[in-house]
C-alpha cells in the first residue's frame, strides 16, 4: 500500500497520507509516547452551506437554516437505539461539532482504538432518518435554540454578526431558528447527506500511537454503502455581500449582571485561500494583540479606570467568503469603551505601530503554538480547520516566522475602517 510521508523537519513531526479509491483522504500523525488516541471524521460542509446545487443534478437549490447542525444529530441515532452508548461500552469519549464551514464527528481513547475507529465509520456512513424521528428532533433542537438566545455570550456575538453583515449567512445562528428547523424534512437530509457526505468532500485524521496500515484496513473495510459516483468539488453558493455593514449598533436586555459587548470590524479584503489565508489570519491575530492584549497601554488604562472587567479579549475570523475581527468584554459603559477603541485606532494610524509590540507578539503567538502541539486535540481540531481551507496545521510555523512588520501595518490600514464598525451590547433587564 502507498503511502505518502511529509516531513516539517523544524519541529521533526511527520504526516502520512493516503487517499482511498472513493475520495476518502486519510492522514496520520504518530504520537508515539502517547496514551490518548484521537480520531475525527469530518466533512467540509456547516451551517454556511444552504444554498447548492445536490449531487446529481443541475439546479440550485436553498435548504432551511441549521439543517447542517439538525443532520449531525441524527446521524448518533441508528435503527438499534443511540452511538453514544456504543462508545461507552468502549470506554471511550465521543462527541462531535457543527460550525460556520464543517461538521465533525470525533473520539478520543486509550484503549480499543480499532473497534473505536471502526464504530465512527460505520455510524457517520450509515444515516437513519424517518418522518417520526426526524420530527422528534425538531423539538429537541428547538429547545437548544431557545437556551442560546437566553444566554448573552451567545446572543452578544452573534447579534454583532447581524449587524455586520447582510447577507451571508455567517450571520445566522448555526442551529438556525425555531422557523426553519420546522422546514427541515427527511428527504431534504438525505438530500444534504448525499450531497456532502461523500466521501470525497470528507477528510479522517488520525493521531497517537498507532498502525496506520492497520488503521486504514479498517477504514477501508467499513465504508460499506452504495456510493454513487461524484466527480469534482461540491458546488456551494454564496450571496453576495455588500462591502457596507448592516447596522451600526444592535442593543438588547438579557439576565447579566454588568452589560456585554462585542465591537466588530467587518473585513472586505476577502478571496484568498491556502496558506495565504493562513498567513492573514495569524497576521491580523499580531496586530490585534498589539492593539488590545492585556500588555498593552490601552488595556491597562481603560482596566485600571475600571471601564472593562478582567474578561476582555479579541478575535480573527477570516474565511475565503466573509471575515471579522471583534473586541469583546465586559462593561458597565460600552459606548465609553467603544469610543476609546476608535480613539486608540486613530492615535494608531497617526503614529505608527511599535515594532517591538510585534516582534514581541509575533514571538507568543510561536510559543502557544509549540505547546499546543502537545495536545492531541489541538492538533487534530485545527488539522481539519486547516485542510479545509487548502493548507496544512504543519505549514502554520513556516508561515508565521515569515509574517513581517510591514505585513501588519498593512493589514491594520485595510482592516480598521470606522465605517465598518458595528457593535453589540446586551444590558442587564
Amino acid at each position: 500500500m502507498s503511502i505518502d510521508v511529509r516531513e516539517q523537519k523544524k519541529l521533526k513531526e511527520a504526516l502520512y497520507f493516503k487517499e482511498l479509491d472513493n475520495g476518502l483522504k486519510v492522514y496520520f500523525i504518530p504520537r508515539e509516547d502517547y496514551t490518548k488516541q484521537y480520531a475525527v471524521f469530518a466533512t467540509n460542509y456547516g451551517s454556511n452551506d444552504n444554498k447548492f446545487i445536490p449531487l446529481g443534478e443541475e439546479e440550485p437549490i436553498t435548504v432551511p437554516k441549521g439543517i447542517a447542525h439538525f443532520l449531525e444529530h441524527k446521524l448518533f441515532e441508528e435503527k438499534e437505539g443511540n452511538i453514544f452508548s456504543k462508545f461507552s461500552d468502549l470506554g471511550s469519549y465521543v462527541n462531535a461539532y457543527t460550525n460556520f464551514n464543517q461538521t465533525a464527528y470525533l473520539f478520543s481513547c486509550s484503549d480499543k482504538f480499532y473497534e473505536n475507529l471502526k464504530l465512527l465509520v460505520k455510524f457517520v456512513q450509515n444515516p437513519y432518518f424517518t418522518d417520526e424521528n426526524v420530527n422528534k428532533e425538531k423539538g429537541i433542537i428547538e429547545q437548544e435554540i431557545k437556551m442560546y438566545d437566553d444566554n448573552p455570550n451567545w446572543k452578544v456575538f452573534f447579534n454583532c454578526l447581524k449587524a455586520m453583515y447582510v447577507n451571508h449567512p455567517v450571520k445566522t445562528d448555526i442551529a438556525g431558528t425555531v422557523d426553519s428547523i420546522k422546514k427541515i424534512d427527511k428527504e431534504t437530509l438525505y438530500k444534504c447527506y448525499n450531497t456532502f457526505y461523500h466521501p470525497s468532500n470528507m477528510v479522517l485524521f488520525m493521531v497517537g500511537n498507532i498502525n496506520f496500515d492497520k488503521a486504514l484496513n479498517v477504514v477501508k473495510e467499513n465504508i460499506d454503502r452504495d456510493i454513487k459516483e461524484f466527480h469534482g468539488e461540491v458546488k456551494k453558493i454564496t450571496e453576495k455581500e455588500p462591502t457596507t455593514i448592516n447596522k451600526k449598533i444592535i442593543e438588547e436586555k438579557l439576565s447579566v449582571s454588568n452589560p456585554l459587548f462585542n465591537i466588530g470590524f467587518k473585513d472586505i479584503d476577502l478571496g484568498y485561500t491556502g496558506d495565504e489565508l493562513l498567513k492573514r489570519q495569524l497576521t491580523t491575530n499580531i496586530l490585534l494583540d498589539m492593539l488590545f492584549g492585556d500588555s498593552t497601554k490601552f488595556y491597562q488604562s481603560i482596566y485600571d479606570e475600571g471601564l472593562i472587567s478582567g474578561d476582555f479579549g479579541t478575535q480573527y475570523i477570516g474565511h475565503e467568503s466573509y471575515g471579522h475581527s471583534i473586541i469583546a468584554g465586559e462593561s458597565d459603559e460600552p459606548k465609553k469603551v467603544l469610543k476609546r477603541v476608535k480613539d486608540h485606532i486613530i492615535n494608531q494610524r497617526e503614529n505608527g505601530l511599535n515594532k517591538e509590540a510585534f516582534n514581541r507578539n509575533k514571538r507568543k503567538l510561536i510559543g502557544y503554538y509549540l505547546m499546543d502541539l502537545n495536545s492531541v486535540e489541538f492538533i487534530a481540531n485545527n488539522f481539519i480547520k486547516y485542510h479545509f481551507n487548502n493548507t496544512s496545521i504543519l505549514s502554520y510555523l513556516d508561515i508565521l516566522e515569515n509574517i513581517n512588520y510591514n505585513d501588519v501595518k498593512e493589514r491594520f490600514e485595510n482592516l480598521f475602517d470606522l465605517d465598518r464598525l458595528s457593535i453589540s451590547i446586551i444590558y442587564p433587564i
